[in-house]
């Protein structure tokens, strides 16, 4: 009857040979078997590998395609009121606790030549701190500033989900309150063939991936993660990737203007270094906000110029957000129809003799949503320019740009330039660059105001110097 039960789900689509070894599978094996399979939506998953098949990744969108206008960070002559009543205005959320966290965290540290999900991963300068554990020290210091409470969604995989809760658990939460921090486990999609048959990772098993981080609107819908926000009376969610410890997830700037401009979706751009850097291209289509990948974007237009010579497509996208509750529900209350991506992979399977095949060359579909896709269906998107120095420094890669190295060498930059705007002078080389290690803890600091509070003595050239809360 299961077997029979089975078929019936697959064979409209042309997946049962998913089966083939069905009769020489224990019962445990079968049981694993078939929670996998009933764990796939097959007439959505089949239909989205149709509409990428065959084809790019993705192709440019067909349209007038401009590029999106943006807020720059300092407030343009005029505006000065404007932004001042947006940072009221996100002080009040956060005091009022119409704040959550949002953190995409499903990813191992395997470009790192890490063993462990990327969030546990150690980089502090002084103090080697990880991921996680410097952000929770933020999320601490935010809230005592605005006496309030920031519940923090955390989006795991399959894959790392209980050695994430175990790391937490270990830790103490570091400081947290357990029951403010909400994991949850992001939805997975079929690895698929050029042809189109779901690969099986082995006889019992189908290959199945991550769907990216587009999942994760269904994952908060699915998880009760949005149930428990409106009944916390959260509004507001303030969204990053676990990589980059140096976002601002609570600038009351970012915040405040994303709620007083009536926005459902903001987002951060960072003005690109050049024509080739490999950010998302915030862009019009047809009078819509949308991101454009940099892949999709024709050279002619990566490398066109306005008549002040600067980039005419310049602002890229950082994958930093805040989104509105409301329109996360209305975004699922049915079937999520963003475009699905297509990403060519190596991926070990199952052949139809039951030989575990090893590919030295792509060989599979892997199909991913992108969050940046949910832009076209606001009613209102907002766009802010970011402070690139001080807001973004991913760790990404093992060396090189946007790895452990380049983002210490970031957070120093901006730690020493916090203290200096606190008044406190910090000695330097004569390039320029700082002559003292220093490591600001979050539970000290979360911007150079709160430095000008403490009695920090004079730092010595050659110093090194953990500012401690």
């Amino acid at each position: 009857m299961l077997k029979e039960e089975l078929t019936g789900l697959l064979a409209p689509y042309g997946q049962e040979h998913l089966l083939r070894f069905w009769d020489e599978l224990s019962e445990d094996e079968r049981k694993a078997l078939a929670e996998d399979i009933r764990s796939v939506d097959w007439k959505q998953a089949t239909a989205w590998f149709r509409q990428v098949a065959g084809g790019a990744a993705t192709a440019l969108p067909q349209g007038e395609l401009t590029p999106a206008p943006y807020q720059p960070l300092t407030p343009p002559v005029g505006q000065e009121k404007f932004y001042a009543d947006c940072r009221a205005e996100g002080e009040r959320l956060l005091r009022e606790g119409k704040v959550a966290a949002f953190t995409v965290a499903g990813g191992q540290g395997t470009r790192l030549g890490y063993d462990g999900p990327k969030g546990t991963y150690k980089f502090t300068i002084l103090q080697n701190k990880s991921l996680f554990q410097y952000f929770a020290e933020t999320l601490r210091s935010w809230q005592r500033k605005y006496q309030t409470t920031i519940c923090w969604y955390i989006m795991t995989s399959p894959a790392n989900n209980q050695d994430t809760v175990d790391f937490f658990q270990q830790h103490c939460f570091f400081g947290l309150q357990p029951e403010n921090v909400k994991f949850f486990i992001q939805g997975v999609l079929p690895v698929f063939s050029p042809e189109g048959k779901a690969l099986l990772a082995d006889k019992f098993h189908v290959s199945l991936a991550a769907n990216g981080h587009g999942g994760s609107f269904t994952a908060l819908r699915d998880s009760g993660a949005l149930a428990d926000m409106a009944s916390r009376g959260v509004e507001i969610l303030t969204y990053w990737q676990v990589d980059n410890p140096l976002v601002a997830f609570c600038d009351t700037l970012f915040l405040g203007m994303h709620r007083l401009t009536g926005s459902e979706m903001s987002s951060r751009a960072l003005i690109k270094r050049d024509a080739m850097e490999k950010l998302g291209h915030f862009c019009l289509l047809d009078g819509r906000t949308t991101i454009i990948e940099y892949s999709d974007m024709p050279k002619s237009l990566l490398e066109a110029t306005d008549a002040d010579g600067r980039l005419t497509y310049r602002a890229g996208s950082p994958a930093i957000h805040v989104i509105d509750r409301q329109f996360v529900e209305r975004l699922t209350d049915g079937s999520l129809n963003l475009p699905p991506h297509r990403a060519q992979k190596k991926i070990s399977f199952i052949d139809e003799h039951g030989e575990k095949v090893i590919p030295t060359a792509p060989n599979a579909v892997k199909l991913e949503l992108f969050l940046f896709d949910a832009l076209p269906l606001t009613k209102k998107a907002l766009i802010l320019e970011g402070d690139r120095e001080t807001q973004f420094s991913p760790i990404k890669n093992a060396a090189g740009q946007d790895s452990p190295d380049s983002c210490r060498a970031a957070m120093l930059a901006r730690d020493c330039q916090w203290l200096e705007e606190a008044g406190i002078a910090v000695p330097r080389r004569t390039d320029g660059t700082p002559d003292v290690t220093v490591e600001i803890s979050p539970l000290a600091a979360v911007c150079p105001e709160d430095l000008a509070k403490l009695s920090l003595a004079p730092l010595q050239p050659g110093e090194k110097r953990y500012i401690a809360g």
